[in-house]
């Protein structure tokens, strides 16, 4: 087993092994890019030190023979002689969790090398202040020290001073805050800082290995739902410094905008400096176009290797690169992580460049981006109160209280409130606040801050950089330039859009993609609108599955139909009997064997349901519409037992005394696994003869009108092939009747929905009598896991995602192991029996992105889902064909 890398040996698709970072520098490297040497230590030895506790045998030496390597290479000793090589510690996971784990640098600094390093740079300030930042770093990195104590004494050193930034302190003034930081590690371990270059470089490797599983990797694997067992590879590079003076710095740049898509030069740079000040955003950046005017020949190479890193990757590419004393550095590209917009944007003009294809283009886009660009979005005419204008770091429309603390914006929003967090600056440790929150407003940092790259990549909207605000979180307040003071509490609207702050909360209109996908703007409304449009239709055309909506209104079909629709997959006719109807379907229930009262009954019902059908069914003509006969738990139907026992007890009204008898008689523990479904049109006659009655007569009317009316008729919750064919029989000799009496040929098929174990095991025989299946997936996950989805997600489902018994609530995505295998089963079984059987799912998994792909996979034919969520759907449909 090989655990080392030199930078020249790997290459991008050793990813695994050499994770994200390692295998760009790589191949940087083999670009020909300059790239300070180093070398990686892989995954796989990560693995082995998690599992074991200790580092595999093997790699103690590896890293020997790559660190001599590298000392022979740059001429120089790590941490030793006049001229002491340095070296920088980085994680880097397969999957880029930017600020999530560890990052040590200048790894060789000690008491002695230091006065060297001072004496080879001519520089004294620039060694003081290299070593203060290693053991700050280390410090709380490697050995676990609070970070507030070393920020604490490097606030009060500026105060001592009278200075407002680390960079206007002295060379002498550096070194007495050095001191001051071992003697922070002196208390806080009981040791003095470690002056063996080696050990340093051994401590912080096992260190970045144990970050893979702090808390904050951990909580941000679940959100992205990053597998936990990749583990992460380490790089050892030799350091270039940024902060040797003015003609040094360091900077992230971006090939495109990833905020919005839009080319051009975008990124941040900080003179004199190195890297971590820019992703922390602890000073403010200028934008990198100011390089030109600093160095323009760095801006000119910059600009040159950029373009050689998009036409490489063909994609948009995050760079991080340092400049020492003017010749240029890479440390690190990526595809970089984007907002949306930016998603929409970049794919389209990458397919208009000839560097990807419409498949390719797919792959580039989500569900998850699609649905985020559907929000709505603030009306600026009616925005009043504005407070201040920062960085529009990641777009969209975030309104809530602000708190300035994470702690507290996840106990607010647990609460059900809305929030905003702000923080002069975020760091890792706020990731599970920025989650809970609905956006993020900093004072400090640029596009490419830690609060901003993260936000963009969950989606969440962001400014950065808002300057005229002071952020005072002990006293959880903010302060603008002229004077007004927000407290905790108060409401404030931000635009990640414009970079604008609100006080009080800014009116919505819907967006630009939702006006689209609405039919109220065209699709070339705006340069994003055109994007989604021709995205839409690279996935319309790759899409094997269809995408059916839920609908159970004319109104619901009609928009589900503007969505792009191809039909409905589930009508639940139960939505049909609340309000007023509510009282005829309780007295059908109690009714009991007075045949007389049940005929009236549904004698009043039908017309109503006719009614219903008939306009469902002109909003989609043409279209396939499956109606599910009724399925309710019966108590929705009947009074509370509760309330009516106590009305009874105070009032004694006769009516209500043989009502309680009644709902006594018919109450069950378990009403979602009772009298619902297709043991409702069993055991009380006429019912389901009564709906199938009023389908087939809408369907009549609307084909002697000219119309197409493509009904369905599913029944629900069969688990035995028998309880189908008695209500197949009695629903066929229905429909012929009306056939005959009305003079037309309708041809219903009739199917079942698979929402039982059993009926998935059973499945070849139930296909005896069914012409399709449509998997009710909601009702399948309770069944299978044995627990009900109102109860559970209350109670310990928060208790299983934190311990990792789930990546995601099954209820969200399916469970492709467990219930997924019973939809595979019962899919080629019922296929077995009947080759032309048709399968589709209408549970709400059907609009689910990671769950469409499962389908895809399994060879239905159509998913249906909500009607807001089809264009996900269909996106996704066509991203499941592209990916095959």
């Amino acid at each position: 087993m090989k655990y080392v890398y030199d930078f020249g040996e790997g290459r991008r698709e050793l990813k695994d092994l050499l994770g994200g970072k390692g295998a760009n520098l790589a191949e940087m490297t083999r670009l020909g890019l300059p790239v300070p040497p180093g070398f990686t230590i892989t995954t796989e030895a990560c693995r082995e030190y998690l599992a074991s506790g200790a580092e595999p045998p093997a790699l103690r030496d590896e890293v020997s023979a790559h660190l001599d390597a590298l000392e022979r290479r740059m001429g120089r000793k790590l941490g030793r002689g006049a001229d002491p090589l340095l070296v920088s510690v980085r994680s880097g996971a397969k999957f880029s969790m930017p600020g999530m784990m560890d990052t040590v640098l200048n790894i060789g600094l000690t008491d002695d090398s230091v006065t060297a390093l001072a004496a080879q740079a001519g520089d004294e300030r620039f060694a003081w202040d290299s070593y203060r930042r290693l053991i700050q770093m280390f410090g709380r990195t490697v050995l676990g020290i609070g970070g507030d104590l070393f920020e604490d004494r490097l606030e009060e050193a500026r105060r001592l001073a009278g200075v407002a930034t680390d960079v206007e302190l002295t060379a002498g003034e550096l070194r007495r805050l050095t001191e001051d930081f071992k003697d922070i590690v002196r208390e806080r371990t009981g040791r003095g800082f470690p002056q063996d270059p080696r050990e340093q470089l051994d401590l912080a490797v096992r260190a970045v290995f144990d970050s893979w599983n702090g808390d904050r990797a951990r909580l941000y694997r679940r959100q992205e739902r990053i597998p936990h067992d990749l583990g992460t590879a380490v790089s050892v590079c030799a350091m270039v410094f940024g902060n040797l003076g003015p003609d040094s710095g360091t900077g992230v740049a971006f090939t495109r905008d990833p905020a919005t898509g839009h080319q051009g030069v975008y990124g941040d740079y900080l003179p004199n400096a190195q890297g971590e000040d820019v992703v922390a955003g602890i000073r403010n950046t200028v934008p990198l176009a100011e390089l030109a005017r600093l160095d323009r020949h760095s801006y000119d190479e910059l600009l040159r290797i950029m373009e050689i890193l998009e036409n490489h990757y063909r994609d948009l590419c995050d760079i991080e690169f340092t400049i020492e004393r003017g010749t240029l550095w890479m440390l690190q590209t990526r595809v970089g992580k984007r907002t949306a917009a930016a998603a929409f944007r970049i794919a389209a003009q990458l397919v208009d460049q000839g560097l990807i294809d419409e498949r390719e283009a797919l792959r580039r886009v989500t569900g998850g981006q699609l649905a985020t660009l559907m929000f709505p979005r603030f009306d600026a005419g009616a925005a009043a109160g504005h407070l201040a204008t920062g960085i529009a770091a990641s777009p969209g429309a975030a309104v809530g209280a602000a708190v300035f603390d994470s702690a507290t914006a996840v106990a607010r929003a647990a609460a059900g409130e809305r929030v905003v967090l702000v923080r002069r600056e975020t760091n890792p440790d706020d990731l599970d606040g920025m989650l809970a929150a609905q956006g993020v407003l900093t004072a400090r940092g640029g596009k490419t801050s830690h609060a901003a790259v993260v936000a963009r990549g969950m989606g969440k909207t962001c400014v950065c950089g808002a300057e005229e605000l002071r952020v005072d979180a002990a006293r959880r307040e903010l302060t603008t330039a002229d004077g007004t003071v927000v407290t905790e509490g108060e409401v404030l609207s931000l635009d990640g859009t414009t970079g604008r702050v609100y006080r009080g909360e800014v009116p919505v209109v819907p967006s630009a993609v939702m006006e689209y996908f609405e039919g109220t703007a065209p699709p070339d409304a705006d340069d994003l609108v055109a994007a989604v449009h021709r995205i839409m239709g690279y996935a319309d055309a790759a899409r094997r599955l269809g995408v059916r909506a839920n609908a159970d209104t004319a109104l619901d079909a009609a928009r589900a139909r503007r969505f792009g629709a191809t039909g409905v997959g589930l009508c639940r006719t139960e939505h049909m009997f609340l309000g007023e109807r509510r009282e005829l379907v309780e007295r059908l229930i109690l009714a009991g064997a007075d045949d007389e009262e049940r005929r009236a009954v549904l004698d009043a019902l039908l017309p109503l349901q006719r009614a219903d059908f008939r306009e469902l069914f002109l909003a989609m003509d043409g279209l396939p519409v499956t109606v599910r006969l009724l399925d309710p738990p019966l108590h929705e139907f009947l009074p509370d037992l509760t309330e009516l026992s106590v009305r009874v007890a105070l009032e004694r009204n006769e009516a209500d005394v043989r009502l309680l008898a009644a709902v006594r008689r018919l109450h069950e523990q378990n009403p979602m696994l009772g009298l619902r479904g297709v043991r409702l049109g069993l055991v009380v006659p006429g019912l389901f003869a009564m709906q199938v009655r009023a389908i087939a007569e809408a369907a009549s009317e609307r084909r002697l009108a000219g119309g197409d009316p493509l009904p369905e008729i599913m029944i629900p919750l069969v688990g035995t092939v028998q309880e189908l064919e008695l209500v197949r029989d009695e629903a066929e000799a229905v429909v012929a009747e009306v056939e005959r009496a009305r003079g037309v040929r309708l041809a219903i098929p009739l199917g079942t929905m698979i929402e039982l174990p059993r009926a998935a095991l059973t499945a070849g025989q139930i296909a005896e009598s069914a012409d399709f299946f449509s998997f009710g997936t909601n009702d399948l996950t309770q069944t299978v896991w044995g627990f009900s989805r109102d109860d559970v997600e209350a109670s310990f489902f928060a208790a299983y995602l934190e311990k990792g018994i789930f990546g995601v609530s099954p209820f969200e995505t399916i469970d492709a192991d467990g219930v997924g295998s019973l939809v595979r089963a019962a899919a080629a079984a019922g296929r077995a029996t009947r080759p032309d059987l048709k399968l589709g799912v209408c549970g709400e998994h059907g609009g689910d992105p990671e769950s469409v792909h499962f389908f895809h996979a399994a060879g239905l034919d159509y998913v249906s889902c909500s009607p807001f969520r089809i264009p996900v759907a269909r996106l996704e449909a066509g991203r499941a064909a592209a990916a095959a």
